[in-house]
């Protein structure tokens, strides 16, 4: 063994001077090697040791498992099935409700068109009522001016046929006076003019 002294710290060394020596220093060190090689879980002493704390955890795990996690998880689960079939519930409760105004407005669109129809039936009715009193009142009045203007027609036409006698009268008279040289009977040229006339 060397002992060296330096400023700051003393350092030991140990000198192996023989084989023996240093064998039994590889034979120390290997079974260190061989005792801290082998995987702590993977060691069969500390099985006993594992299992008990498994063990521990696994029924702490459990407990919490069981008395806290899963009845929130319940709780959650039921609120939100209670959400679900509250809201089917309005659901159904709406399309009821929009149901009845579907059947409510087609009934109100339904009366609509009814008395839409009703009134341009009543309205084309009085229209056409109004339109034959009009044509009537029209035709009457026309009748009327017809008539008044056939009357007038014919007291022209008695008036021109009077004129037309007179003056057939009188040229007959001329001609005759002229181509004979006497005047002719007024009552004769009459009777001819007259017949003329009716024929």
């Amino acid at each position: 063994m060397e002992i060296e002294m330096s400023e700051s710290q003393p350092v030991i060394r140990l000198a192996a001077t023989d084989e023996a020596t240093q064998a039994v220093a590889t034979e120390i060190h290997g079974a260190h090697a061989v005792e801290h090689s082998s995987f702590p879980p993977f060691d069969a002493s500390t099985y006993p040791g594992q299992l008990l704390w498994l063990a521990i955890f696994f029924g702490l795990f459990y407990v919490l498992m069981s008395r806290v996690a899963l009845p929130r998880l319940a709780n959650i689960v039921e609120g939100r099935a209670e959400k679900i079939a509250s809201d089917l519930a309005e659901a159904r409760r709406l399309k009821t409700e929009a149901d009845a105004a579907i059947q409510a407005y087609e009934k109100a669109l339904a009366d609509a068109r009814a008395q839409a129809q009703a009134i341009a039936t009543e309205m084309r009715d009085s229209a056409t009522a109004e339109a034959a009193a009009s044509r009537k009142t029209l035709e009457g009045e026309l009748s009327a001016k017809l008539a008044a203007a056939d009357a007038q027609i014919a007291a022209s036409k008695q008036a021109a046929l009077g004129n037309v006698r007179g003056i057939a009268i009188d040229a007959g008279s001329a001609i005759v006076e002229r181509l004979t040289g006497r005047a002719p009977q007024p009552s004769e040229i009459e009777q001819a003019v007259d017949a003329s006339l009716a024929a």
